[in-house]
């Protein structure tokens, strides 16, 4: 299983999200597939949620993974 994770910022604090890369993936090609695929996500539904994003990055391969947010390192 691949160590490398991926943050998915958001501009709330609470929208944040983290996913598993697979490992086939190097990091500049996870970054511009996982664009890709949200990118067409809200292209095809502007009422698109997270859980859709989450379902479509699950097919691909991503792993949404559960975190906990720490203190801003202001």
């Amino acid at each position: 299983m691949s160590e490398t994770l991926m943050v998915l910022p958001a501009s709330e604090p609470t929208d944040i999200r983290l996913v598993r890369v697979p490992d086939e993936f190097e990091q500049h090609e996870a970054f511009r597939h996982v664009t890709g695929l949200i990118a067409s996500i809200e292209e095809e539904n502007p009422g698109y949620t997270w859980e859709d994003i989450a379902a479509v990055l699950e097919d691909h391969g991503f792993e949404p993974v559960d975190f906990i947010l720490g203190p801003a390192l202001d």
